[in-house]
């Protein structure tokens, strides 16, 4: 799937299941204009969250580009585990077991037909002449964990497997933005869940073609986060992603290399890069 970039286009990741964050992401797209037709979603409809269905069908209605996740690849087959890539037996594995199990039993059959026919990629074409592969991991591995301590050489490679300029990711939850040579690492982060930063702020991606090149930028959102928890708990859904919502730490780092952990707790500020 290929889209031309001749606008601003609103990216985000990882609705996970969150009603709430994903009708608040809706509702700022639209009080800044952008329709849905330039909203891009990098996977993970659900996930963690108490509302399956309701975040899909929300999803589904509103016309937005929507990339293939790992949890709509295994969803879409009603696969027994959410192939997120966790080590077996970590506490990320351990949890992920009660909210894959929660939304497996909440989808449709033609919210899976719909997750099935979803593209593994999408190509944006800027007027450069530059382009951004959108893939949901890493270039060839939907649910790899890249984050903005990845070596330079590795993120490079990954590029260089798109065969394109850039890439634009998500999966791992936490946003972040770098200049790879002459390419573009972006990570727009999710909306479902804090990016365990002491905040319950969620992050999407603004992406707006200039003269002087591709402005990026990566903002905040707002949300009912004690409506998302308590949704979250009428479902008895595991506590620690619960308060995960109010507090902005995960309750597990199993995923995160030594950087990341280093920077849990620590107030991300919105980031502005030119391309």
């Amino acid at each position: 799937m290929k889209m031309t970039l001749d606008g601003p286009l609103l990216v985000f990741g990882g609705p996970y299941s969150n009603l709430q964050a994903t009708t608040a992401l809706l509702a700022d797209a639209a009080r800044r204009g952008i329709p849905p037709a330039r909203i891009l979603c990098t996977g993970d409809v659900v996930a963690y969250g108490a509302d399956a269905a309701a975040t899909t069908a929300l999803v589904m209605d509103s016309g937005m580009a929507v990339l293939a996740g790992n949890c709509e690849e295994q969803l879409a087959e009603a696969a027994e585990d959410c192939g997120c890539g966790f080590e077996e037996g970590t506490e990320c594995d351990l949890l992920s077991r009660s909210w894959y199990a929660h939304a497996n039993t909440q989808l449709t059959p033609a919210q899976r037909d719909w997750m099935r026919g979803l593209p593994k990629r999408i190509e944006l074409a800027l007027p450069d002449g530059r382009r951004l592969a959108v893939r949901h991991g890493g270039a060839e591995e939907t649910s790899r964990f890249l984050f903005a301590s990845a070596p330079e050489d590795v993120l490079a490679a990954e590029i260089a497997a798109t065969g394109c300029d850039g890439v634009v990711a998500g999966h791992s939850g936490i946003p972040f933005a770098r200049r790879i040579g002459a390419g573009l690492w972006l990570n727009a982060g999710a909306i479902g869940m804090p990016a365990d930063d002491g905040t319950p702020r969620v992050w999407f991606a603004l992406l707006s073609p200039e003269s002087r090149g591709l402005r990026t930028e990566i903002l905040p959102l707002h949300y009912d986060h004690e409506a998302a928890a308590a949704a979250m708990r009428a479902a008895r859904l595991p506590e620690g992603y619960a308060a995960a919502l109010s507090s902005g730490t995960w309750p597990s780092c199993d995923v995160l290399p030594p950087a990341e952990r280093a920077r849990r707790g620590q107030a991300l500020a919105p980031i502005s890069l030119m391309w």
